[in-house]
């Protein structure tokens, strides 16, 4: 976009949200914000009058349904003052509810309607702002009485303003029983805020971009969240605008038969699925990953939704994997993912952070299953997770993805989403049985760039790190859980255990 046509947008002040409106909103128009009660919009509102004040413009609030100190108070909570910002309010006077005032020959709304109108149009010649919001459309609704002398009303408004070079917000509450699109044909962009609440876990928020005229906007749904300081909004992901130019470079693991039987290692570009049954050291590869990265000078993002941060701190002192320095040193970053919690656009926009803020060359997502218990609706798990490992692989990041199958020992493990066929390579860790004890193996089983061993090895986790035996070539039916001998000397593994 260039330097002129930028000039001719207004910021609105919430972050995310000038991304998702192609970078801003147009002077000069009037647009419509639209949700339910509760959903955001007077905070939005806000946002975008207290930017205009940053910049040096006028602004001013004209509310019709929450008086000033009400308006006050929503600041406070988010840590704002309303310095800069004109509030004025269209709101019936106490002497309202005396008997006196009850109009008898006309409708309230043929009397009401004009007289504020016409305050409305006193305060805006007054003033001279290049903001305004209107808050809100639903008593102009009841004003007007029908949706001809509405429309109408509408029309003059975005007229008059339209002559004075004013960017106009009109909030709508949509509590009209039947929800008309009068308001939507007039404005020149519309951005609806919806609500969803889940059956376990927060309330969601969403907004959506239904139109906007003459402008390239970002389209779907993106997820936004209210905090103190006002709205976020974490734009959709979009991989095809993120191509760099991707090497492929090979990351060791800084254990010689484990890079042996990965063809060197992973590398950057690729994704690379470790899938097995719980407790088989999916979750120890991967923090090994992430050492011999940071053991390098590079950066590692872990996230992490099956356990704490302390457990996983406390389990890799126990096996020897300097985990807690790099933490400490900031050349590992950890967040521990609540499901219940964070929104998956949330936890997307978390990852790009990781990537392009702090610099992560590996990023781990530990696990699948609770990736799986973030999204609301999980048939569009793959489709998102395509998206966020093609925007990785063109960011020359090497990502680590876990899957916890059903299952512990056979054939008939089971895993809760299969993203086997989107990940570039994949390392299967099984239990098997052998002279009554319960053992691990390790192999690799697909990888699209360059060769790998096709063996299976022996694995082992002990306070002295992890342990990749040679291939374990004197017995078959590993997978099964339960291997036959080939030969009857000795145990089943002889001298390949690790």
């Amino acid at each position: 976009m260039s330097t002129e046509t930028l000039t001719h947008l207004h910021k609105t002040g919430v972050p995310g949200l000038d991304d998702v409106l192609g970078g801003g909103l147009t002077r000069g128009r009037l647009y419509l914000v639209e949700g339910n009660p509760g959903s955001g919009k007077t905070t939005l509102a806000m946002q975008f009058l207290s930017e205009g004040v940053r910049r040096g413009e006028r602004v001013l609030y004209i509310t019709l349904s929450e008086t000033a100190e009400e308006l006050q108070g929503v600041a406070e909570s988010h840590g704002w003052t309303l310095d800069g910002i004109d509030v004025r309010e269209m709101l019936p006077g106490q002497d309202a509810l005396s008997p006196d005032e009850q109009y008898t020959i006309f409708h309230p709304s043929e009397v009401e309607l004009g007289e504020t109108t016409a305050r409305i149009l006193e305060e805006v010649n007054r003033s001279n702002p290049t903001r305004v919001v209107f808050d809100s459309l639903s008593e102009l609704r009841l004003l007007a009485g029908n949706s001809l002398r509405y429309r109408r009303q509408i029309l003059a408004l975005k007229q008059f303003f339209a002559g004075r070079n004013c960017t106009v917000l009109l909030l709508d509450d949509m509590t009209a029983t039947e929800h008309d699109l009068q308001v939507q044909s007039i404005s020149h962009a519309v951005v609806r805020l919806e609500q969803i609440h889940p059956d376990y876990g927060s309330t969601r928020n969403r907004l959506i971009v239904l139109k906007y005229r003459g402008q390239s906007f970002r389209g779907g749904y993106h997820d936004y969240k209210i905090v103190k300081g006002g709205l976020v909004v974490f734009p959709r992901l979009v991989a095809a605008e993120h191509v760099e130019a991707v090497k492929h470079l090979k990351l060791p693991s800084g254990l010689k038969e484990l890079d042996e039987l990965l063809g060197g290692g992973i590398e950057r570009g690729t994704s690379t699925l470790l899938v097995g049954a719980p407790g088989t050291g999916k979750s120890s590869v991967a923090a090994q990953f992430a050492v011999a990265a940071a053991e390098r000078g590079e950066s590692a993002a872990l996230f992490i939704f099956d356990e704490s941060i302390g457990t996983l701190r406390s389990r890799s002192r126990g096996m020897g994997l300097p985990l807690d320095k790099h933490i400490e040193s900031g050349r590992i970053r950890v967040r521990q993912v609540d499901p219940a919690e964070l929104s998956p656009g949330e936890f997307v926009h978390e990852i790009r952070q990781a990537v392009t803020q702090h610099g992560a060359r590996v990023v781990i997502i530990d696990s699948l299953n609770g990736y799986l218990n973030a999204m609301p609706d999980e048939r569009f798990l793959v489709v998102q997770l395509h998206e966020l490992l093609t925007f990785l692989g063109q960011s020359d990041v090497a990502t680590i993805l876990i899957g916890a199958q059903h299952g512990l020992i056979g054939t008939q493990m089971s895993s809760p989403v299969d993203a086997s066929y989107l990940a570039d390579a994949v390392v299967l860790m099984r239990y098997y049985e052998a002279e009554g004890e319960v053992r691990q193996a390790i192999s690799m089983v697909k990888k699209r760039s360059g060769e790998h061993e096709r063996s299976i090895r022996g694995f082992r986790i002990d306070p002295n790190g992890i342990s990749v035996g040679p291939p374990l070539r004197q017995f078959r039916g590993i997978l099964t859980g339960v291997p036959i001998p080939l030969t009857n000397a000795g145990s089943p593994e002889g001298t390949n255990a690790p």
